[in-house]
């Protein structure tokens, strides 16, 4: 009966926690960007602004909040894409805005998005090759 109840808990608890992340998240389109990442519109050419994980992005106009995004961490995930098998399964990352989308010195792939995510960052959560992807994003 405990095993029974303690399994129950953890759907419980697994439960809540995937809802957690969905029923606060926002939707949008991203696209990637590459190098050069420097200078960025928050950090000049300080090279010390990136996570060594090398998962950050350049925020779009609907998130840039005339710069109060840069540093802010968003958790974000691929959700769909046009082209089919893009998304990458239950792959979220967490990434540090560093630089505003419109002024970035590497061009977006695709203007106009909520959020420009590195090279690396992109190809975590999706398909390098896609152009376009949806994605569930909560700023955390």
């Amino acid at each position: 009966m405990s095993t029974k109840l303690h399994l129950s808990s953890f759907f419980i608890v697994s439960l809540f926690l995937h809802l957690s992340f969905h029923s606060n998240a926002d939707v949008g389109t991203a696209t990637s960007y590459s190098p050069p990442y420097l200078p960025s519109e928050c950090y000049g050419s300080d090279a010390t602004q990136f996570p060594s994980s090398n998962l950050f992005a350049a925020a779009g106009d609907g998130i840039w909040d005339n710069g109060a995004a840069c540093g802010r961490q968003y958790l974000v995930r691929c959700i769909s894409a046009e082209q089919p098998m893009t998304c990458i399964p239950d792959q979220s990352i967490q990434i540090k805005i560093v630089d505003y989308a419109a002024s970035a010195v590497s061009r977006p792939l695709v203007g106009g998005t909520t959020i420009v995510l590195s090279d690396t960052a992109f190809g975590t959560i999706a398909n390098i090759s896609a152009g376009l992807i949806n994605i569930e994003f909560q700023q955390v």
